[in-house]
Parts: structure tokens; sequence; C-alpha cells
């Protein structure tokens, strides 16, 4: 694999743990411990009795429509990848509460650095608006990952809701995908009822074609990366009130592409990355970057580059910037 490298699919012997044990972990599942909640789950974060490392638990809201399939699908997604660019599962659970009612849980490894989107949009998160993040390295984790997702499957998966509230940032800062509830494995045969769509993923990172019923693709993962990008670039969400009357963070961005990009790049961004290296330099560094950010989020599946080009293009981009600095 020339750009990333998935670790070897060996079984292993994941650790039994009761609803008792998870209780406990999260002192009662007590708000405190709750690091955030959706419709279909709630993520905690805890400590079991019989281990030291902190874990992320994602309890899934059963009596919510969809969860359960959602279990489902991140259950099986876990089972058959293994990358350092993924979130990893520690253990299962599934099984009954003190009321006899189902549950179903997920343990992964605890994030320590949040998710890109409280890096993104510190002062929303309200932590400091200082922000240390190499633009550059982040984006080749999320790049492999989707790489090794796309075309070193079989048979592929497609994430379906990519965003920056999916990157997570482990004790390294290494950006790792997770939350595959809306994830597709895609199916051999041509014009499989599982490849068809509805709408799913999250608004503004949508791809167009997905909301005209057309078959779950990669192009619908590489649409999010592309908005993921100008996302951090802009400092934006594409779901901004400003984007109103056809107006779109890419069609923003792009009317400034190339010549007038200070006006719409995030300053913040800016000042942290020129600490390295000399302003010209810079520039053409985020020319390229915004180049690849603005090709992902062609509104045409068919102008959109694969992840391995992806891939490609961001290598090269470092590499440059790291020999003229």
């Amino acid at each position: 694999m020339l750009f990333g490298q998935a670790a070897p699919c060996y079984k292993e012997t994941m650790k039994k743990i009761s609803y008792g044990d998870i209780v406990k972990a999260t002192n009662w599942l007590s708000l405190v411990s709750k690091i955030c909640s959706s419709r279909t789950a709630s993520i905690y974060i805890g400590r079991f009795e019989f281990d030291t490392d902190l874990v992320a638990i994602k309890l899934f809201h059963l009596q919510e429509n969809g969860a359960r399939d959602s279990f489902v699908t991140e259950c099986k997604v876990l089972r058959n990848t293994r990358h350092r660019n993924l979130v990893k599962a520690v253990t299962v659970c599934s099984t009954v509460d003190l009321e006899n009612n189902e549950f179903k849980a997920i343990v992964f490894d605890f994030m320590a650095n949040g998710s890109l989107d409280m890096w993104v949009h510190p002062k929303l998160h309200h932590t400091s608006p200082k922000r240390v993040l190499s633009l550059g390295q982040r984006l080749m984790d999320v790049a492999l990952a989707l790489d090794y997702m796309h075309n070193q499957l079989t048979p592929p998966l497609i994430h379906c809701d990519l965003k920056p509230g999916n990157v997570l940032l482990d004790y390294d800062m290494t950006a790792r995908v997770g939350d595959f509830g809306s994830a597709r494995f895609l199916s051999s045969v041509p014009g499989s009822p599982e490849d068809l769509v509805g709408v799913e993923g999250t608004i503004g990172y949508i791809a167009p074609e997905y909301c005209m019923g057309y078959k779950v693709s990669a192009g619908c993962d590489v649409y999010g990366f592309g908005v993921l990008l100008l996302e951090m670039l802009t400092g934006r969400r594409p779901t901004d009130a400003m984007f109103t009357d056809g107006l779109s963070l890419h069609k923003l961005v792009s009317s400034a592409f190339p010549g007038r990009l200070g006006e719409v790049l995030d300053p913040h961004l800016s000042h942290e990355q020129q600490l390295a290296c000399d302003r010209v330099f810079m520039r053409r560094y985020m020319v390229h970057l915004v180049e690849v950010a603005l090709l992902c989020s062609m509104e045409s599946p068919k102008d959109r580059p694969g992840m391995g080009e992806v891939c490609a293009r961001i290598l090269s981009i470092k590499e440059a910037f790291f020999e003229l600095c």
C-alpha cells in the first residue's frame, strides 16, 4: 500500500464486559461523564475497574428509529477494518439492563484531543481560540483513512457522513475517522438495493447527487472531504447563515481563487502556519490545498478526483512545503 498501511486483520480476543461494568465505569451513566449525545446514541467517558485507560463508551438509544441498524453497521465495520486512521473499538456489549431492556454499547479507545470540529471552531466549543494544528498532516490522516476504505477493502466501504465532528484526535494528535453508523459496504452486484440511498448524512456535507436518489459511491465521501477541507481552511461551516440565495462555501472560496484567497481564509490558520515558513511559500502551499478542496467538492461526481489521487496531491504539497521552508 503506497500511502498507508493497515495493520494485519487478525482476530483479537475482546474483553467481555457487562452492563454493570459500564454503569460503574461511567459513574452510573452520570451527566458529568457524558461527552455528547445524538438522537440514536450517547457517548460517555469512563474507566473500567479492571483497566487504567480511559475509554469512550457509545450507548445506543434502541427506542429510536435507526439506532439498532447503526449499532449493527458499526459492529460490521469494526469487525472488517483495521487502520491507524480509523477509531479503534475495544469491545462490544450486547445484553440487557437491570429492567431487562435490551442494551447495546460499543467501547472505543478514548480520543484525548476531541474532534476536529473542536479545533476548527474553538469558540463554539468554549475552548481556547489558539490552535496548534498541523493542517497538512491531519488532512493526510483523513485522506489515508478514506483511501483505505475505498481502495484497499473488498468490498469498498463508504462512510456516508464525513464531517469534522466525526474526525477524532488521539493523544498524539493523529486524526482518526469514526462514527460509522451510516456507512455502507458497496455491493459487488450491480444495481443492488443496498447501494441505493435515501438522504442520510449531515446537511452541508451531503453530496448533491445524494439527494437525487443516486447510488452510494466513493464520490459521496470525496465531496464530504472537500467540504471538510474548505471548512478547515476558512473556519466557516457549510451551513453558515451567510450561505443563502445560491451562495455556498464552495462558491465563496471558488470566487476568491486564487488571487483573493486572503479574503476568505481563516486568519488564525495563516498566523499558525506561518510560524515555520515565509509568506510567499505559505501562499503557494495554501493555494494548492484550496485547489484540492475545490476539486473534491465539485457539484458533479464525475469532476471529483478519487482518494488515491487526493492522497498523492496532499503528500506532494506537504513535501514541497517542507522543502521550501
